[in-house]
């Protein structure tokens, strides 16, 4: 029987959880490997088949395990996204009033994920991240209104563009959920300050030079600074972060 658990009294739930965990880190279970069937795996885990069914259900939700009609169940590929996806379920949870605090959260890993980016990216994501910015180019220089929804799109595109360079699944799942979260509270930024535009897109160039240009340091500053004043606006404005949408 596995007899690691987590410090409160486990429930058989809970031995199931910890007890397959415990099997995949110690490389009993691998990515891809079929569980053992339900009557053995249950003896060993020390629970009833029903609580290992209601662990096994769990750990799907998680992305941990994957039920194949007919032909048992299975460790997933175990890929950093889709682990961390219940992260965006939590993050969303967190009040307008938090959004702040997010943002400081990833002002820290976007800036540590630009730095590695630097000496990571490819000609062909700095042409990628290029264009992105290229075309909200009429929008920034007055040309045309300002579509601030096509504004948005860009800048998720050219940060994702550099947390996928930064070559971290874990790192880039991560941001990408911050990311999301803080979406309204960066248009609602973009639509109140007239210059947040130009100034965002100002950013984004300083940060791509320094990443065609590969230096790290620079990238990591230009990203810190960058975050940091959308960070500063919803510190701000915390009336209306909370009243946007």
């Amino acid at each position: 029987m596995i007899r690691e658990s987590p410090s409160h009294s486990p429930s058989q739930t809970d031995l199931v959880l910890y007890g397959i965990k415990k099997m995949i880190t110690d490389g009993q279970l691998r990515a891809g490997s079929r569980l053992p069937n339900e009557k053995d795996l249950a003896e060993s885990l020390g629970t009833s088949r029903g609580s290992l069914r209601e662990g096994v259900r769990a750990l799907c939700i998680m992305g941990v395990l994957e039920t194949r009609q007919g032909d048992g169940t299975y460790v997933t590929a175990l890929d950093p996204s889709a682990l961390l996806s219940p992260m965006t379920f939590l993050v969303d949870l967190h009040s307008p009033a938090n959004t702040g605090h997010l943002q400081t959260v990833r002002r820290i890993l976007e800036s540590e994920a630009a730095a590695t980016a630097a000496l990571r990216m490819t000609p062909e994501e700095t042409k990628k991240a290029q264009k992105v910015l290229d075309s909200i180019e009429t929008f920034v220089t007055g040309e045309t209104p300002i579509d601030y929804d096509a504004v948005m799109e860009a800048d998720i595109e050219f940060h994702r563009i550099i947390a996928h360079a930064s070559g971290n699944p874990a790192l880039e799942a991560l941001i990408d959920a911050l990311g999301n979260r803080t979406i309204r509270s960066r248009t609602w930024h973009a639509i109140s300050d007239r210059g947040a535009v130009p100034s965002a897109q100002r950013d984004h160039r300083g940060i791509l030079e320094a990443l065609r240009q590969r230096e790290p340091e620079h990238a990591r500053l230009r990203m810190a600074v960058h975050l940091l004043n959308v960070e500063e606006f919803i510190y701000a404005h915390p009336t209306d972060v909370l009243s946007e949408g």
